[in-house]
């Protein structure tokens, strides 16, 4: 996987994530903390997700063929994709089902030092994570806010990662206050809502997921500054006139197909023609490297029609 994958903060989120189950499972086991029911069903639910953007970045780099001949490089949109369901239905409406039935049929918590005790562990993993899913995802953010991050990456992985864990941090403090307040009060109602608010933040951003992913997965074009470095690629090119239209699409977070038409002069010979497209391809993979696949259409510009229309007719005239 390549760097802007992220597999060192997956990898990272996958041992924090594990761990973490088996201890919040165990505490569950020991004290019947709903809330650490949830948070393990959540952590295991994590450990799959990581695990499948593992398989989906491994699967995106399978080498094209007649199938499917622009490569493979949107099955981690795919995968990702399948992230946020496992997330809404797994994570999130396990969590609110336990939330509910612990609303309505509360029962003491036992051995409530111990699910304390794990919970302050897991907020430390999980810190961890985040914070080496933060470190990995700053080499790529730039000077975009996080919200822009999450929004505009093409990378699916680190974004996934960065609120899988943001979550995850959240849920635990849920927990914790959940538990708390319980061994607090005497009253172990505060363990079901806090496994509540669990699954409906499990919910909200498994739904952030889903849209992001839904929108890659759709198709999206080269980003507002990669359009432009293009642009001047191909007018800054030597017998070039000029770009009179382009379309890109991501075969891949790695991966850019440019579609263009450029106007040459109308005497060009075919020889000419030929050099000045190999040369736009060039310029084009110099300023975008991530712009492999380029198809460049020659043609003669023409100026506009100017259409004009009243009640009885359309009148088409040229704007010369």
């Amino acid at each position: 996987m390549s760097t802007s994958g992220g597999s060192k903060a997956i990898l990272a989120a996958l041992g924090a994530n594990l761990g973490i189950a088996v201890t919040k499972f165990v505490a569950f086991f020991f004290s019947g903390s709903s809330s650490m029911l949830a948070e393990g069903v959540h952590s295991l639910a994590d450990s799959g997700n990581q695990l499948l953007l593992l398989l989906g970045g491994r699967q995106s780099r399978r080498k094209a063929d007649k199938e499917h001949p622009f490569g493979y490089g949107r099955e981690r949109y795919v995968y990702a994709f399948v992230v946020s369901i496992i997330l809404f239905s797994v994570g999130g409406v396990f969590s609110i089902y336990e939330g509910i039935e612990k609303v309505t049929n509360p029962h003491p918590l036992e051995n409530a030092w111990l699910p304390i005790l794990v919970l302050v562990i897991a907020m430390a993993l999980e810190g961890f994570s985040l914070r080496t899913a933060i470190a990995e995802s700053n080499h790529t953010r730039g000077k975009q806010s996080w919200v822009q991050f999450v929004r505009r990456a093409k990378a699916p992985e680190l974004p996934v990662v960065l609120l899988e864990d943001t979550a995850a941090l959240l849920g635990l403090a849920f927990a914790f206050l959940g538990v708390v307040l319980s061994v607090i009060t005497g009253d172990a109602i505060w363990d079901g809502i806090g496994t509540l608010f669990i699954g409906a933040l499990l919910v909200l951003v498994a739904i952030v997921l889903g849209i992001e992913t839904k929108s890659l997965l759709v198709g999206e074009g080269a980003t507002d500054a990669d359009a432009t470095a293009i642009q001047n690629a191909i007018e800054g090119t030597p017998k070039v006139d000029r770009l009179i239209h382009m379309k890109s699409l991501y075969l891949g977070p790695d991966e850019l197909l440019v579609a263009a038409k450029i106007a040459l002069a109308p005497d060009s010979e075919l020889r000419d023609v030929a050099r000045t497209i190999n040369e736009v391809e060039v310029a084009i993979r110099t300023a975008v490297p991530i712009a492999r696949v380029i198809y460049i259409e020659p043609d003669v510009y023409l100026p506009p029609l100017d259409v004009e229309t009243d009640t009885s007719a359309i009148v088409i005239k040229s704007t010369d």
